[in-house]
């Protein structure tokens, strides 16, 4: 239901379902939040990578269990599925999405939730869940601050599929891949670029970006001073001076 790779720093989390599309019940998105907190706190991981199994990312929520799902607590699915953004947001981890196929309904949110993306340019995006009057809930504050009003909102409201090529126009995939062969070579280097980087130094980057969004600039600018202060008075910036072969000072 959900694979786990450890390799080189890189943690490939597989939304294992593909006769049901990828989508998730109960079971599976609260794996996958459990997972997700899990390796966060695992110091060897260095990167949190999803995908879904076969040629599809995930469809959403499996409306063929819904019944059952809520039959036993109304809920425990909302309650599972927002862990699972809380803890992709709270993480000193980055998160990439590798997207084939369609990413719709709770599958565009959870792609939109990773720090980063990595598509085929054949992946088809979309709030499909408006398609049935119900509103993309978790998704739509998630765009809200990563793409214009405009655009965030017709993305949420529509219900139509996005092709990739358009999100990536808009910013909100970081690369396109004309095939699988391509998506793999491509989420390697990414992966492997992220996973070689001090991890200290990711998550402070990490930290100081998803603080700043919020913040005037003025603000954002001063915190970005206290932290070089703080680093420099700790050693940090000769420390990576002596690692990269540069002079100190």
């Amino acid at each position: 239901m959900l694979d786990i790779d450890r390799r080189d720093g890189a943690v490939t989390l597989l939304l294992n379902r593909p006769e049901r599309k990828n989508a998730f019940d109960l079971a599976l998105t609260r794996r996958l939040a459990d997972t997700l907190e899990q390796e966060s706190r695992d110091p060897a991981c260095r990167v949190l990578v999803i995908k879904g199994a076969g040629d599809i990312f995930s469809a959403g929520r499996d409306l063929r269990s819904a019944g059952d799902d809520l039959k036993d607590d109304a809920f425990a699915v909302d309650d599972a599925w927002v862990r699972v953004f809380h803890a992709l947001h709270r993480s000193s981890v980055p998160s990439v999405a590798v997207v084939r196929g369609w990413a719709v309904a709770g599958g565009f949110t959870l792609a939109m939730g990773c720090d980063f993306v990595l598509a085929e340019r054949s992946a088809q995006f979309g709030a499909f869940e408006m398609r049935h009057g119900f509103p993309a809930s978790v998704c739509t504050p998630i765009l809200s601050r990563l793409v214009g009003p405009r655009l965030g909102l017709e993305f949420a409201m529509f219900g139509e599929a996005i092709p990739a090529e358009r999100l990536f126009a808009a910013g909100l995939i970081n690369r396109l891949a004309e095939d699988a062969a391509a998506l793999a070579a491509i989420e390697a280097d990414f992966v492997g670029k992220l996973a070689a980087l001090d991890p200290r130094a990711v998550k402070l980057t990490r930290d100081t970006f998803r603080a700043a969004e919020t913040m005037p600039l003025d603000n954002a600018l001063d915190m970005g001073r206290q932290l070089n202060q703080m680093l420099a008075a700790l050693g940090r910036f000769q420390a990576a001076g002596a690692k990269s072969g540069k002079p100190k000072g």
